[in-house]
């Protein structure tokens, strides 16, 4: 009689174990599925020439809040700097504005909003980026852009939009992809 009831003790335990591990899974899954279906799909533009490059980073710009997080990404000689010009023209900002490649952020307070524009490809450790306190910049009230953000990636934000700029010389020596994706739980 002891060995039946310790086989169906055992039985049991085991369905248990089964059944809490399905519940797990199901529940990832349900998660996953929910993160995909609610996601914002991608805007994509297309552009032939510099003009229109910075005209969709002055449009972007315009839409752009307090708070939020750019992510620029692209190869050398992409764009990434006349976007960044036409970013900054979004907000009102009339002064010239470069790549900070070696000074690393560059802040412009004349604008709707304060901007903040970063260059990191030049971040050998992100250390220094602690030395500036970027953590003031990406939690404050201004508008972060950052070039060569996946240099950067453990210290970005979740909530953030990523936009890759892309040559495709199959298409023209002026043509671009840029793709504008937003990231993180709170998705818009």
């Amino acid at each position: 009689v002891n060995v039946n009831c310790s086989l169906c003790v055992s039985a049991v335990a085991r369905l248990r174990i089964f059944v809490f591990i399905l519940r797990h899974f199901a529940l990832i899954k349900m998660k996953q599925y929910l993160e995909e279906s609610m996601a914002i799909p991608e805007k994509i533009y297309e552009t032939n020439g510099a003009e229109e490059t910075f005209e969709v980073g002055m449009r972007l710009a315009k839409e752009a809040k307090a708070g939020d997080i750019y992510c620029l990404d692209g190869d050398l000689g992409t764009g990434k700097t006349v976007f960044s010009q036409g970013f900054a023209a979004g907000l009102g900002i009339k002064e010239a504005v470069n790549s900070p490649t070696f000074t690393i952020v560059c802040e412009y307070e004349e604008g709707r909003l304060p901007f903040y524009h970063f260059d990191v490809y030049r971040i050998g450790d992100l250390e220094e980026m602690e030395e500036i306190g970027y953590d003031d910049y990406f939690f404050g009230q201004g508008i972060c852009l950052i070039e060569w953000a996946e240099l950067i990636e453990e210290i970005l934000p979740e909530k953030r939009i990523e936009v890759t700029i892309e040559k495709d010389l199959e298409k023209g020596f002026e043509y671009r992809k840029i793709t504008i994706e937003e990231r993180g739980e709170e998705a818009e």
